[in-house]
C-alpha cells in the first residue's frame, strides 16, 4: 500500500558515522513515553483546532466531500461528517543514528515523536504526529494513512520501528528483526535478519552520509544544500488554502524522511528536522 520515492532525492542520516570499532553489544530498549505524555499528546491531537485542520485536510483530497462548517459546533458537539480521533496516542520509533554507529548499548530505534489515529466520516484515516516543546505537547505534521498507528497496534511483544529512507517497517524482538511490509521485505528477507546484519547494513547505507561529506557538499545531505538547487524528485510545496498549517520540527539530529505513504495528493513526506520544519503533506499513493 505504500510506496517510497524514488530518484536522486535520498536524505542523509544527519550525524551519523561508519564507527567500526565501537563494541556493538546487544541493544536496550528504547525510552518509552510516560502516562502522562501520552495523554498530552491526545489531547493536542483532540484539540478543536487539531480537528477543524483535519476537517481541511480531508476536504482537500481529491474527490473528497466537501466538509462545511468547523470541525467542531459551539459547546463542544461534533457535527455529522467531521474527522475524529480514534482510540489512544503511541509511540513511533524510528532508526536511531546511535545504532548505526555502533555506539554500545544503544537501541535500534529511538522516540521521535507520538501519533494519533484521524478518521474521517467516510473512513479515511491520517495520523497526527505530536512532539513535546518544553512543556507542552504539540502537533508537527498530518500525514494520510495510518501506518504509525496501525503497526504499534498489531505486534504484540518487540519493538516496532520505521525506516524512514526507504518507508520500512520492522519490529525487534531480541537479537532478530523481523519484517513487517513489503519494503523491510525487500530489505532484509521475508525471515528477517539478525540485530548485527542489520546494523551492518544500515551502516553502509547511511554511514557516510555526514555533514562535510562530498554527499553533503553536493546538496543532498538533508535534501537542500547552499547554492544547490532543489532535487527533482524533493517535496511539492503546499497549496495555499490547502495545507497551511506548518509547525516547527524537533530539533537535534533527527533522521530525514525520503519516503511516501499511501494517500493521494501532494509529493513525499517533509523530514521531521528539514531546513527546521514540518509541514502537513499528503503522501504519495503507490
Amino acid at each position: 500500500m505504500r510506496a517510497a520515492a524514488t530518484g536522486a532525492f535520498v536524505l542523509a542520516l544527519t550525524g551519523l558515522a561508519p564507527y567500526a570499532s565501537e563494541a556493538a553489544e546487544a541493544p536496550v530498549a528504547p525510552q518509552a513515553p510516560t502516562r502522562a505524555g501520552l495523554a498530552a499528546a491526545h489531547d493536542a491531537a483532540t484539540a478543536p483546532a487539531t480537528l477543524d485542520t483535519l476537517a481541511r485536510f480531508f476536504a482537500a483530497e481529491p474527490g473528497a466531500a466537501r466538509e462545511s462548517g468547523a470541525a467542531r459546533r459551539p459547546g463542544g458537539a461534533a457535527p455529522k461528517g467531521a474527522p475524529h480521533i480514534e482510540g489512544a496516542a503511541v509511540p513511533v520509533y524510528v532508526l536511531s543514528p546511535d545504532f548505526v554507529r555502533g555506539r554500545a548499548g544503544a537501541p535500534v530505534a529511538r522516540l521521535e515523536f507520538l501519533a494519533s489515529k484521524a478518521v474521517a466520516a467516510d473512513g479515511r484515516t491520517a495520523s497526527v504526529w505530536t512532539v513535546r516543546r518544553g512543556a507542552a505537547w504539540k502537533v508537527v505534521n498530518i500525514a494520510g494513512g495510518d501506518d504509525e498507528t496501525r503497526y504499534a497496534k498489531a505486534v504484540g511483544a518487540g519493538t516496532v520501528f520505521h525506516e524512514p529512507q526507504i518507508d520500512a517497517w520492522y519490529v525487534q524482538r531480541g537479537e532478530r528483526i523481523e519484517p513487517l511490509d513489503a519494503h523491510a521485505r525487500k530489505a532484509v528477507g521475508t525471515r528477517g535478519t539478525t540485530l548485527a546484519a542489520y546494523r551492518e547494513r544500515v551502516t553502509k547505507a547511511y554511514g557516510d552520509k555526514l555533514p562535510g561529506s562530498a554527499y553533503d557538499k553536493r546538496g543532498e545531505a538533508g535534501g537542500y544544500g547552499p547554492g544547490s538547487a532543489a532535487p527533482k524528485d524533493a517535496p511539492a510545496p503546499a497549496a495555499p488554502g490547502k495545507e497551511a498549517a506548518v509547525a516547527e520540527a524537533p530539533g537535534g539530529d533527527s533522521i530525514p524522511v525520503t519516503a511516501a505513504s499511501a494517500v493521494a495528493g501532494a509529493a513525499a513526506l517533509l523530514a521531521l528536522g528539514l531546513c527546521g520544519t514540518a509541514a502537513i503533506r499528503r503522501r504519495r499513493s503507490g
